[in-house]
């Protein structure tokens, strides 16, 4: 599902209806808080982001995307009328995969689209973990644990492939709620622990591979 973020609403819906016509998913938002309310929801495979907006402009979103372990490698493409080099730097420094001046033609856009798509999914297949008993594809949501599936929660299937992506290095508790849990979380550090617990007991023998760095946090 494409996510598209403008508050023109003859570009927005024009823009949607390109690419449903074309065979993508895609569903328009006016407000980011429309938009976020949707993420939590459903991550989205692509989000294209208009880059004046109320409530928050697209940059401020560009960056909590790229900040939240969920959707830290979504692909972003900015939509905007804003066409200056700087920017288009701007934009593309803070972790934008793309850039679409308008106005443009839809079919370079739909273009745009399916390649960045491609190499995302390109990407993602190559991302697989095998430690042990433990086995690992993050693009599939799939954990075995000597042969056998393990169902994991959300935040314990995240939890898991964050400690992956960084095998060796200490996470500390602050680190793991920054990135699972988001940086506006209230709870306390001792959710992660509890989280590290009831993953490992799921893991069952593969539940040696996280070790806890006393004082610290966590690693593979």
């Amino acid at each position: 599902m494409i996510y598209l973020v403008e508050d023109d609403s003859s570009i927005r819906e024009l823009i949607v209806y390109t690419l449903n016509s074309t065979g993508l998913e895609a569903e328009g938002f006016e407000r980011p808080s429309e938009f976020w309310e949707k993420v939590d929801e459903k991550i989205p495979s692509l989000v294209m982001l208009d880059v004046m907006l109320p409530e928050e402009n697209g940059i401020e979103i560009l960056k909590k995307l790229r900040k939240n372990y969920s959707t830290e490698y979504v692909p972003i493409i900015m939509v905007t009328a804003k066409t200056s080099e700087y920017d288009k730097i701007k934009g593309l420094e803070n972790g934008a995969d793309d850039y679409i001046g308008k106005p443009f033609s839809m079919m370079e856009m739909v273009a745009r689209v399916k390649a960045l798509l491609r190499r995302s999914e390109y990407t993602e297949k190559e991302q697989e973990y095998n430690i042990g008993k433990l086995y690992v594809c993050p693009s599939k949501h799939i954990v075995k644990v000597d042969g056998k599936d393990i169902t994991l929660t959300l935040k314990e299937f995240e939890t898991l492939c964050l400690l992956l992506q960084n095998k060796g290095i200490v996470l500390t508790r602050d680190q793991l709620l920054n990135k699972i849990w988001g940086y506006s979380f209230d709870g306390e550090s001792r959710t992660v622990d509890v989280h590290i617990r009831t993953l490992r007991q799921k893991l069952q023998e593969a539940g040696s591979v996280i070790k806890t760095i006393r004082g610290v946090g966590y690693k593979i």
